[in-house]
Order: structure tokens, then C-alpha cells, then sequence
């Protein structure tokens, strides 16, 4: 698949290679979102994969595309959490070495989880890119193989098993908001859906705090920008200035890219709790939050929002809720 362009026929493959370890997941609709939009809302529920996110799909598929020699020396990758914990099961599943680096700025709830699932992980510098860094060095000198977060054709192909998803549920789908951050999840469900009818509106949604992609396509190259904290962690870090699939084609596929402040991904989060009992990571909410606060324009009449992750701390999650849904408790001196 390498140097040539990710088609229909690698997404397939793809699916059918990934059947057993990636779940179908549910496509619900949202009364409170079509009532005040006035337009079907349905929600892609990608937080309840095994993993609790997307991210299981791609690295299912680019793991189990590996030759037996690569899969006996073992796999490295770098990740902001949901990527490092899709990698640590699925090598766990498949008996291969796995060693995951992050930065220091990843939740603990998340390290916690990859080194539960067997996997080594290194912890080093302040932001991703410096982890990724790291990573290649560790790379080179103990001969590993790479299992990249997004920019991969098999991780594209695999995320891609969801625009095939979103289609057979829903085939009279106009308008996908998707998160944004490297880019592989978006361009594998905006080149599966524009193949099959390029009317299709593909909008991406990233926070506003440090969001390289959109600041990329701006710019009309790849560029790094300094890591922010936000509450969409999943979706911090760069896309590589060195970046071969995803940038190319997210400029191709994608019609338009919004962002989305820190209190409306709270919010959102909020909403996914009270409205639909569903836990949702800052990262897996930026694309519902772009629609609850009114940022997507000209609002289909079918529209999909891809919910991506779940991976959020209890105590996080629960802060978020009391703060959004009960802000005169907080104003009285009651738990921040």
C-alpha cells in the first residue's frame, strides 16, 4: 500500500481484517440536538470500542498487516493516549512486544491503562512531539517497528471502516462532523463517504487551544506549533512536518474545519452525560460541541457526529458535570 493512493478496495480489505478485534459500534439519533436544529442528529458512537475510542480500528489494521519478522521484534509507537492504549491491546492480543512513549502531559488515567494492557511506556519531554522524538530514537536503536498514530495508510483504511459503517446505517447521510488532530481518523470516513457521493459535507472539528491541523491547511504545508493544555488532550501534539498522507488528504476530502472553544467541549461533555448518559472524553466532544453551539452552517438534514473517545477520568468527568450542570453549587463554595 505504501506510495500509492489509499482506495475503497484497502478500506474493505480493511474491515474484513479487523472484523474480530474492532466492534460495529451503535449509530444513535439525538431528540434534544434535532429538535433544536431542526434537522436529523445522529451520533456515531465510537467512545464504546473496546479501547474506548476509534483508535483500535487503524492499529488493528496496520498490526495485523505486519510480516512475522517485524512482529517479532516488536512495535513502538507515540501517542496522547488512545492510540498507545489501541496499540498495547491489540499487540497484547497478537503476542507482540509493544512499547508506547508519550509526553508527560497525558492523563494518567490513560498510561495507566496502556501499562495495564502489557506494554512498556516511556514517558518523555512536554509535548507529543518531543515524545515522538524520543520514539524514533528508541526506534533506530533497538530495531522496532513503527506503528504511526494517523499518518499510515493501514490506520487511514481502518479508520476509514467507519464511513462504510456510517453508509450502511445511514444512507441518506449528508453532513459528517468529525474530531480533528492528525488527521487519520477524518480522512479515512471523508474518503470512503466522498467516493460514494462527493455531496457529501465533511467538516472537521479541532479546540481552540494549539490546533495544528487547521493551522496547517492555513498555512498550506505542514507547520508545529507549542502544545497547549486543553480538555481535548486526545487531540494534542503535531501532524509531522514530514507528514505524507493525512494533510494531503484532508485538503482534498474535507469541505470546511471549525474550532471550538474549552467551555464549549465542557459543555458538550456535559450534554453526552445528562442527555444521553454516554461518557465522552474533551477530545471525543469537539465535534458535538461545534454543532450544540451553533458553528456548523447550513445544517443538513442528515447528520452524523462521530463521537471518538471515552477515555476521560472519573474525577474529571464528574468535575465537568458539576461545574456545567449545576454552576450555582459551584458559585456557593461547593467542590470546584
Amino acid at each position: 500500500m505504501r506510495d500509492r493512493p489509499i482506495t475503497m478496495r484497502d478500506v474493505y480489505a480493511a474491515r474484513r481484517r479487523i472484523e474480530d478485534v474492532a466492534l460495529r459500534t451503535p449509530m444513535i439519533d439525538s431528540p434534544g440536538l434535532t429538535e433544536r436544529l431542526g434537522a436529523s442528529i445522529y451520533l456515531k458512537l465510537e467512545n464504546l470500542q473496546l479501547t474506548g475510542a476509534f483508535k483500535i480500528r487503524g492499529a488493528a489494521n496496520k498490526l495485523q498487516s505486519l510480516p512475522q519478522e517485524e512482529r517479532e521484534r516488536g512495535v513502538i509507537t507515540v501517542s496522547s493516549g488512545n492510540h498507545g492504549r489501541a496499540v498495547a491491546y491489540v499487540a497484547r492480543e497478537l503476542g507482540i512486544r509493544a512499547v508506547v512513549c508519550m509526553s508527560t502531559r497525558v492523563p494518567s488515567n490513560k498510561v495507566e491503562s496502556i501499562r495495564q494492557l502489557g506494554a512498556e511506556v516511556v514517558l518523555h519531554g512536554q509535548s507529543y512531539d518531543e515524545a515522538e522524538r524520543h520514539a524514533s530514537r528508541l526506534q533506530r536503536e533497538h530495531g522496532l517497528t513503527m506503528i504511526p498514530p494517523f499518518d499510515d495508510p493501514h490506520i487511514i483504511a481502518g479508520q476509514g471502516t467507519i464511513g462504510l459503517e456510517l453508509l450502511e446505517d445511514l444512507p441518506e447521510i449528508d453532513t459528517v462532523v468529525v474530531p480533528l488532530s492528525g488527521g487519520g481518523l477524518l480522512s479515512g470516513i471523508a474518503l470512503v463517504l466522498k467516493a460514494a457521493d462527493p455531496s457529501i459535507r465533511t467538516i472537521g472539528v479541532s479546540m481552540e487551544r494549539a490546533p495544528v491541523m487547521v493551522h496547517s491547511l492555513r498555512a498550506g504545508h505542514p507547520i508545529e506549533i507549542e502544545e497547549e493544555p486543553t480538555l481535548a488532550d486526545a487531540l494534542a501534539g503535531g501532524i509531522g512536518l514530514d507528514n505524507r498522507y493525512t494533510f494531503r488528504l484532508i485538503r482534498q476530502h474535507v469541505d470546511e474545519t471549525l474550532l471550538v472553544t474549552e467551555r464549549e467541549i465542557a459543555q458538550a461533555v456535559a450534554f453526552a452525560l445528562q442527555h444521553h448518559h454516554l461518557v465522552v472524553e474533551g477530545g471525543g466532544a469537539v465535534a458535538l460541541a461545534a454543532l450544540l453551539h451553533g458553528k456548523v452552517e447550513k445544517v443538513g438534514e442528515n447528520v452524523v457526529v462521530v463521537i471518538s473517545g471515552g477515555n476521560v477520568e472519573v474525577s474529571k468527568l464528574l468535575k465537568i458535570a458539576q461545574r456545567q450542570l449545576h454552576p450555582e453549587r459551584m458559585d456557593s463554595g461547593e467542590e470546584s
